[in-house]
């Protein structure tokens, strides 16, 4: 990429949560210049040594900068140290911003730390007249103030695929009428009691991934088991055998259920991601996936359980007992769902005790899994729309070989301050691995849990 003149270089200010939401953000400015205030590196190093999820990501982002900045001196890194990408020609600068107070004509009060990168920000803006001043920040608090202080502020959008929600690939396209209607020409094999339609790549079967479900309102369902350029192969599958399944009792009461069951005992599918609103049985479909797959086919040997929850890593230290009792109060839900299904038994709660002593079901804290390798387990991820991008990397590449993952999360109930629906990992991993043969994503339909639980999705 060719150089932009230096008028025309920005000069991009980066706020902490920026390096904790993505340590690798310093390389993601192109030819423009990147600026970490003083009072960042301070932020970075009061988190970096606690117990909390994003101490190991001050840590990386602290090491990345520590890398870039190599052994130049105090001169070089104020006026900018060419930033190295491989092999490439350094394009753009990497600099410290020391504190600026008092430079500003004027400025904010410094008791804040939001308040000292802004000073900063505007004594740099005196300093370079001629020059786009741009400071980068997730918290949407933080751009405001720094606009209604005079300097330009934007979100960090690097990892963000979507512009639009909805453009999120749902697991399957649903055709009025019927499917065929469509279709022009089709080739159709049959071998050993599988049907596979074979048909031009083109119109809406261009749009089409690997592993996606197509439904009509004939009742017929068919899934995408191979890709090319110009062709696309599709399975048959039946509609009363997919919603007649029983797994551990379970049986799926919708259509959108029925194929995520498919996925998750599909065993070539090694990802599986379930979206959907409250109460529409991600968890328990996975639950139930899952003890069937250890307990009854024994394709697993284990089940790991996580979750990410808004102070869960600063509180789990507080409770008493082994971690799986720590995490026992922020895995209720896995609980909740194994006696859904042991709830018609003559005695619920010694069946659940049963299966909580004959099914390797481990609960672990976020902490623990970094790394660490599972192999041959099933992996269960619940509550993963709070994780940004590089957590969910951080998770995913935990699988070991013949483990599987399923990710389990609503968007419409982010909890994290910095994220949104569009720069979620959950969001970020099903549009990356949309193209991905051994993976597989459904989002669920409707509110099953109860009419109560309908109404209020619906109304409030």
């Amino acid at each position: 990429m060719p150089r932009a003149p230096q008028a025309r270089k920005k000069m991009y200010v980066l706020d902490t949560n920026v390096l904790i939401h993505d340590p690798n953000a310093l390389l993601n400015f192109e030819e423009h210049d990147v600026i970490i205030p003083m009072t960042v590196l301070e932020e970075l190093d009061s988190l970096k040594s606690g117990k909390q999820a994003v101490a190991a990501d001050c840590r990386q982002a602290i090491r990345h900068i520590d890398k870039l900045l190599g052994d130049a001196t105090p001169k070089e890194i104020e006026k900018g140290v060419p930033i190295v990408r491989g092999k490439a020609d350094p394009l753009g600068t990497l600099s410290i911003l020391m504190s600026t107070e008092g430079l500003a004509d004027h400025a904010l009060p410094n008791n804040l730390n939001d308040n000292k990168i802004i000073n900063s920000l505007a004594a740099l803006q005196s300093r370079h007249k001629s020059r786009e001043i741009i400071l980068v920040s997730k918290d949407i608090n933080m751009r405001l103030k720094a606009r209604g202080f005079g300097v330009e502020a934007q979100d960090y959008h690097n990892d963000q695929l979507l512009d639009d929600i909805d453009l999120l690939p749902q697991g399957y396209r649903e055709f009025p009428n019927s499917f065929w209607e469509t279709i022009a020409k089709v080739e159709t094999l049959q071998r050993e009691g599988i049907t596979e339609h074979i048909l031009k790549r083109e119109g809406e079967l261009a749009k089409l991934n690997i592993n996606e479900f197509v439904i009509d309102q004939q009742g017929f369902i068919g899934k995408v088991t191979d890709l090319s350029d110009t062709q696309v192969v599709i399975r048959d599958l039946h509609q009363h055998d997919l919603m007649n399944e029983e797994v551990w009792g379970l049986v799926p009461r919708d259509i959108y259920q029925a194929m995520a069951l498919n996925l998750l005992l599909d065993p070539d599918i090694h990802l599986v991601n379930l979206t959907g609103s409250a109460g529409s049985g991600k968890t328990i479909l996975a639950l139930a996936a899952c003890i069937e797959m250890t307990v009854a086919s024994k394709m697993y040997k284990r089940i790991i359980a996580t979750r990410s929850t808004q102070g869960l890593d600063e509180d789990i230290g507080f409770l008493p007992g082994t971690e799986a009792e720590k995490m026992e109060p922020w895995l209720g839900a896995i609980v909740d769902n194994l006696e859904a299904l042991h709830e018609d038994d003559e005695n619920m709660t010694a069946s659940v005790d049963y299966i909580l002593s004959k099914v390797p079901l481990h609960f672990k804290s976020m902490n623990y899994i970094r790394g660490r390798s599972f192999q041959h387990s099933l992996i269960i991820i619940d509550e993963s729309q709070n994780l940004t991008p590089h957590q969910i990397k951080t998770i995913i590449t935990r699988a070991g070989n013949g483990s599987k993952v399923i990710c389990l999360g609503n968007l419409a109930q982010i909890d994290t301050p910095y994220l949104s629906a569009l720069s979620s990992g959950l969001t970020y991993m099903t549009e990356r691995f949309k193209g991905f043969r051994h993976g597989g994503h459904i989002h669920l339909q409707g509110v099953p849990r109860s009419a109560l639980a309908e109404y209020a999705e619906a109304n409030l």
